[in-house]
């Protein structure tokens, strides 16, 4: 089995948990309590009081013409994937509403289930968008906002949902609405978050004197690369170097700690970054 193989097997199978936790999300806590913060399936909520299909049928529908428009500005590369996670998402919600029928929520506790509804979605929405995917529905059109303005993802989706909330103070009661609209705003803050802390790796500058037995233990034993470069003290003008570098988070404990232990008149600065582009992070 091929690198490529194994690398496509492991998209799909993170694509296919995200899914799944969004569809138990929906299905569980946003559909019975008639939530309408968004997306397609915010939408479906919204439509069904009016028509003779389920809110599952009105999904499938709709995420197949927007689909179209994924193709047409994303890419097929895009498609493949979404059309995936889009026809997984409908089904398993077609599968619970047989499996598993509700008749009213799980609990009496509207605001409890309104944090249920929107962090499973939310996380798996923002897992789908790391990869380069969506579920389908208004997804695309964020992700669309994304590629050809300066929004994030976050405002994108805020922008695209806001008119599908706000229809719940037309079909829905004071309570309901009011809820979905918290559900709207809560929403782009975890995706935004999530996305971040999936990305989020730490930046070492490492002001030492010996700088060879750092390097070797990054490329040997962490597989990294690091940048080094010479230095002077401002103050002592005594000659320093700098090492560079960029690590997973469990890869900067290791570091931290080596560091400690071989190196202690090192001067370590660490930060936190989430958008590293090139070899070995993001292409």
């Amino acid at each position: 089995m091929t690198d490529r193989v194994k690398k496509t097997g492991k998209e799909y199978a993170v694509i296919t948990a995200s899914t799944l936790c969004m569809a138990v999300g929906i299905y569980f806590f946003k559909f019975p309590n008639n939530f309408t913060f968004g997306g397609v399936s915010g939408l479906s909520v919204v439509l069904s009081p009016f028509l003779p299909i389920s809110p599952s049928t009105v999904n499938f529908v709709i995420n197949g013409l927007l689909l179209v428009l994924g193709f047409a500005f994303l890419g097929k590369g895009f498609g493949v994937r979404t059309v995936y996670a889009s026809t997984l998402l409908s089904v398993s919600l077609s599968l619970l509403d047989q499996l598993a029928p509700l008749s009213a929520p799980l609990t009496d506790e509207p605001l409890l289930e309104l944090v249920f509804a929107v962090l499973l979605p939310g996380f798996g929405s923002a897992v789908l968008f790391n990869l380069g995917a969506s579920s389908g529905g208004t997804d695309i059109v964020a992700m669309i906002m994304r590629k050809y303005t300066s929004f994030d993802i976050g405002r994108a989706l805020l922008l695209s949902d806001l008119l599908i909330t706000l229809s719940a103070f037309l079909v829905f009661d004071m309570k309901t609405a009011l809820f979905s609209c918290l559900g709207l705003m809560s929403k782009s803050l975890v995706v935004d978050n999530a996305i971040e802390s999936i990305n989020l790796c730490k930046a070492f500058q490492v002001v030492c004197s010996k700088p060879d037995k750092i390097c070797s233990f990054i490329t040997s034993q962490l597989n990294r690369s690091a940048t080094v470069m010479e230095a002077q003290g401002a103050y002592s003008h005594h000659h320093k170097y700098v090492v560079v570098t960029v690590l997973k988070r469990y890869q900067a404990v290791l570091l931290r700690r080596y560091i400690h232990e071989n190196e202690p008149d090192a001067f370590i600065l660490i930060t936190n970054t989430s958008e590293i582009i090139g070899k070995g992070f993001r292409q």
